[in-house]
């Protein structure tokens, strides 16, 4: 029998993870909400956010945590090509074209990461990676409290930039109605562009922030994608606070999931609750506003 702190440890775990997990999503989620894009790369850019932190920390000594704002602002500055040249041109002409575009570049970066980085698994080594901390019966991994952390203030602080600015306002107009937004004079070229590479720097930061907690390889990405579209299904499309919430429930469903099961069925745990949501309520079981 599985002992009470073994249970409460793996739990609080999970909680802690489910931060992370939510600001991977956070990203598709706005991209889905404002560009109504389903982009099959995005796993690959939270990948490439932990072979940014590998390296940066390998060849400049630069801690991951301490290097995040910039490989937030390189993941973003990567994704404007990306919009301008492959997804801009096809936005209007449906929503196959540019889902199966963004597969091209899926399939482009993992074998781009094959040819780099080689196949084999990588894993950020620091020297808390391994550091725990105990509160009573609970033992958790500081890299993971410290990921929780970072994952809430950003997600609080996005919530912030789209509920309370001129640019959110404008990104809330465009994904409602991007006809009317142009009509009025809201510039909804530059917020989808805009939303795109916000998308890719938080998939780029939580990437980093997955990367100190688990190893990874160049087609881990699809793992990513399935456990973002999982949050955002649960959460509802374009919400930041659903999508958090979502994100920290998953996260101590697949923990409750590994203690029962076995830690291999973790990520079964997301795939049936995506199911199961999509299939009985697919706006979302904790809300049906979008960008908010």
């Amino acid at each position: 029998m599985v002992g009470f702190d073994v249970v409460a440890s793996a739990l609080t775990t999970g909680l802690l993870l489910g931060g992370v997990l939510a600001l991977t999503a956070l990203g598709l989620s706005l991209v889905l909400g404002v560009l109504r894009l389903v982009d099959l790369a995005h796993g690959e850019f939270v990948v490439l956010g932990a072979y940014a932190a590998f390296f940066l920390l390998t060849f400049t000594g630069i801690d991951p945590l301490a290097g995040l704002p910039l490989i937030g602002l390189a993941l973003a500055v990567l994704a404007v090509p990306v919009y301008r040249l492959l997804l801009e041109p096809l936005m209007s002409r449906g929503a196959e074209a540019p889902m199966m575009t963004t597969f091209g570049v899926s399939v482009a970066l993992q074998n781009v990461f094959l040819l780099a980085f080689g196949a084999d698994t990588r894993s950020i080594e620091t020297s808390y990676s391994s550091a725990s901390l105990s509160l009573g019966p609970v033992t958790v991994p500081r890299v993971y409290l410290a990921g929780f952390l970072i994952a809430a203030v950003l997600t609080g602080l996005l919530h912030v930039l789209l509920a309370r600015s001129a640019f959110g306002r404008e990104l809330r107009a465009s994904a409602e109605d991007p006809d009317a937004a142009a009509v009025v004079g809201v510039p909804v070229a530059r917020v989808r562009l805009v939303t795109f590479a916000l998308g890719a720097a938080c998939a780029g930061i939580a990437g980093t922030l997955m990367g100190l907690s688990f190893s990874f390889t160049p087609t881990s990405g699809a793992a990513y994608l399935l456990n973002s579209f999982a949050v955002i299904v649960l959460g509802g499309l374009g919400s930041v606070p659903g999508t958090f919430m979502a994100g920290v429930l998953i996260g101590v469903l697949q923990a409750a999931g590994g203690v029962l099961l076995g830690d291999g069925y973790r990520d079964l745990v997301a795939l049936a609750l995506f199911l199961a949501v999509l299939a009985l309520r697919p706006a979302g079981l904790l809300t049906r506003r979008a960008a908010r």
